[in-house]
């Protein structure tokens, strides 16, 4: 048997007001709230937030690595290979992207389910438009991925038991390499299309698994349209339709089907049977019959959780973070390239997160060193992942001088549980929050961009309570 094992949904902190566009361009805006990755956050590093959520409670070493987004930072590159190494997985595991279209998100739960061995299965995308317009008010950014795996690997959360899709070729969003602004068709028309469709894959997906629309305990329904969704959830006839949270979160592109899939499998008890509806250029069904194993694999930060931590962005920020907006930048030099063979050698250490222990004296040293701290043993080190370790804060500055498209710079020094000290900078954080004493895990941002070649490495964030 083929299903998941393992899952996680990343949601930026920050939140925008869908009020405060109007008032400030004229037009656009809306009710609602919509997530907001930060100034230090892409698609790819959404990714790695997603996946070591969904890694923690995995037994299974994954085989391969699907990436799907929309917004992905690198072309000509892959992006999967930054999410394999911030992830430690194992060189033999393939990392591939997939496409830059929302379905492909779709595809890639659908390729890993009907194929071999383990697979992790991201998504993310940050979505904007032009300033005052419905894509910039009714997008958000996220990330999901689940780990997929036989039964013989780990125990399994969710079975897949049946698929179908339908495709067919019309005009609904388009966008050209290299732009911007999303562009749409007439909302009416890709309903009239995109229902036809959804009932097809629907009723194929229940003929392929062998049962029938009231067997279905909870569905989730995907489309880049809030209305669309609305509509499709009507036809379905299933007992109940989770709410799309387009009103809090906004509609995120590649990320929206894995963040239902997760919210779906938080909101299911064991037992019962899931389904996930996607309708993107097509429809896609998938059907899922959760396990035993499903409350053992509930992820230690769910979709629910991080809705009630959000903290919200001005929209002014917004709009800088987005590049819409030009702001005079710090007055100081902006940072090198990164050198390729400098990030090469520190593979481990800039990706992973990785010290070293000395297994003589168990001293932690942050970053990794050959040499013990008295200086009489070489080499004497195993590895020391800290990623996942907590941390407190020993100190603190707030910079307002230092480089950076959001000032001010918060730096603590962090000393973290179990040994090491390391001076780290403070992510998604208002300056009056910091103290003495407190609790930081790290996350993996991006620290600059130079000659389009991201500066990848880990920063610190605070513990806070739901």
């Amino acid at each position: 048997m083929r299903g998941i094992s393992s899952w996680g949904a990343y949601l930026p902190y920050r939140r925008l007001d869908k009020a405060e566009i109007s008032s400030f361009v004229g037009q656009g805006g809306g009710k609602g709230t919509r997530t907001v990755a930060s100034f230090d956050e892409d698609s790819t590093t959404m990714a790695v937030e997603a996946g070591r959520i969904a890694l923690r409670h995995s037994s299974a070493t994954p085989t391969q690595l699907l990436f799907a987004s929309v917004s992905p930072t690198y072309a000509d590159k892959t992006n999967a290979t930054v999410v394999h190494a911030a992830l430690r997985l194992d060189d033999t595991a393939l990392a591939i992207d997939l496409g830059s279209s929302v379905r492909s998100a779709m595809g890639g739960l659908v390729l890993a389910l009907q194929s071999q061995g383990v697979s992790v299965v991201a998504s993310a995308d940050i979505r904007t438009g032009l300033a005052g317009s419905s894509e910039e008010a009714n997008g958000g950014d996220a990330a999901a991925a689940f780990v997929i795996s036989d039964d013989t690997h780990a125990p399994l959360a969710a079975e897949f038991i049946g698929a179908a899709s339908a495709t067919e070729e019309f005009i609904d969003r388009w966008r050209a390499p290299g732009t911007q602004r999303t562009k749409t068709w007439d909302e009416k028309f890709s309903e009239i299309t995109y229902l036809p469709l959804g009932q097809r894959a629907w009723t194929q997906a229940l003929q392929d698994a062998g049962i029938a629309a009231s067997d279905v305990s909870l569905v989730a329904v995907s489309s880049p349209s809030a209305r669309v969704s609305s509509t499709m959830a009507a036809k379905l006839g299933a007992a109940k339709v989770l709410d799309n949270l387009s009103s809090v979160i906004g509609l995120t592109g590649a990320a929206q089907p894995g963040v239902l899939l997760a919210l779906l499998l938080e909101q299911s008890e064991p037992g019962q049977i899931v389904a996930l509806v996607s309708l993107t250029d097509g429809a896609d069904v998938l059907l899922f019959r959760t396990t035993k194993h499903l409350p053992k694999a509930q992820p230690d930060t769910t979709v629910a959780q991080q809705l009630t931590r959000g903290a919200p962005v001005s929209y002014g920020r917004f709009l800088s973070w987005r590049t819409m907006l030009a702001i005079e930048p710090p007055r100081r030099p902006e940072p090198q390239r990164v050198s390729a063979t400098a990030s090469a050698r520190s593979e481990n250490w800039k990706f992973g997160f990785v010290g070293s222990r000395d297994t003589t004296t168990g001293a932690v040293h942050l970053p990794p060193l050959r040499v013990s701290a008295d200086g009489q043993r070489t080499d004497n080190m195993q590895d020391a992942p800290m990623a996942d370790v907590l941390g407190t804060i020993a100190t603190f500055t707030v910079d307002r001088l230092a480089y950076s498209p959001s000032p001010p710079i918060v730096f603590a020094v962090v000393d973290f549980d179990g040994g090491g000290r390391f001076p780290v900078e403070l992510c998604d954080i208002d300056a009056e929050e910091i103290a003495i004493g407190g609790r930081v895990r790290m996350t993996f941002r991006r620290l600059s961009v130079t000659d389009d070649i991201p500066n990848y490495f880990w920063k610190a964030t605070l513990v806070r309570a739901s």
